[in-house]
C-alpha cells in the first residue's frame, strides 16, 4: 500500500514539474515597459467630419514601427465630464477609438470596459470633439494590458500570440501584472503597455522595465 501511495506522489510531482518547464518562459531579460496615456484612433471619415483633413500631420514617430503622434488635438466629452489636449495617434484605422483608464472613465461618466485595442465590443458611447465640431461613437475603452513582441522575440522568450502572461512590472512599488496578453506581429516592437493607472500604482513616472513571470494556464 505504501509503494503504491509513493508511485501515485511521485507521478503527482512529476506531472507538477513538467507543466511547470511548459509554461515557465524561457528568458527572464528585461523588456521595455511604456506608458500609453489616453489617445484616439480615428477613421478617415470620422477625421474628415472633425476637420475636413483627409489623413494627419505626423508630428513624431511613437516605439511602434509605423505608428506615430499627430498634430491634430481632441475633447473627449461625457455625462459628467470632458478632458481636454487628448493625443490621436495614426495613422488612421477602420474604426474610431478613444483608449482612457479607469480614472479617466470615472471623471467622464462611462462604464468603458476593458478591452484590447481595436476590440470595441460594448465599448462606451463618447463625443470626440475637435474645434466646433463634435462626434459620437461607441469607441471608448479601457485598454488591456498587453505586450508587443516581433516573432524573433516571440521566439526567444517562450511565447505566443494570444498567450496571457504574468510580469513582473519594476518601479517604486513593484507590482506583477496578471493577464497581460501577447501580441505578435511583424510589425512589433517588443514593449509592455501599460495605462497611466497601472504605472502610478507601481509608483513609476516615465517607462521602465519588467520581466516575464510566468505564463498563465
Amino acid at each position: 500500500m505504501q509503494q503504491d501511495i509513493n508511485a501515485i506522489i511521485e507521478a503527482v510531482l512529476s506531472r507538477l514539474e513538467t507543466e511547470h518547464q511548459t509554461h515557465a518562459p524561457s528568458s527572464s531579460e528585461d523588456i521595455p515597459a511604456e506608458i500609453s496615456a489616453r489617445h484616439v484612433h480615428l477613421s478617415r471619415e470620422d477625421l474628415l467630419e472633425l476637420t475636413g483633413a483627409s489623413d494627419l500631420v505626423n508630428s513624431r514617430s511613437i516605439s511602434q514601427p509605423g505608428q506615430f503622434l499627430s498634430s491634430l488635438r481632441v475633447r473627449l466629452i461625457g455625462p459628467k465630464g470632458m478632458i481636454d489636449n487628448v493625443a490621436v495617434l495614426g495613422p488612421l484605422r477602420r474604426q474610431t477609438q478613444a483608449e482612457i483608464s479607469a480614472t479617466d472613465a470615472r471623471e467622464l461618466g462611462l462604464l468603458a470596459p476593458v478591452r484590447l485595442s481595436g476590440d470595441l465590443k460594448d465599448a462606451a458611447q463618447i463625443h470626440i470633439q475637435a474645434g466646433d465640431r463634435i462626434i459620437c461613437r461607441k469607441a471608448a475603452i479601457i485598454a488591456k494590458r498587453h505586450l508587443h513582441a516581433a516573432p524573433q522575440d516571440a521566439q526567444r522568450l517562450g511565447i505566443a500570440d494570444g498567450q496571457e502572461l504574468s510580469i513582473r512590472l519594476a518601479g517604486i512599488r513593484p507590482l506583477i501584472l496578471e493577464g497581460v496578453v501577447v501580441r505578435v506581429s511583424q510589425t512589433s516592437a517588443l514593449s509592455l503597455h501599460i495605462d497611466t493607472d497601472e504605472a502610478n500604482a507601481a509608483g513609476i513616472v516615465k517607462d521602465a522595465v519588467c520581466r516575464i513571470a510566468g505564463i498563465n494556464i
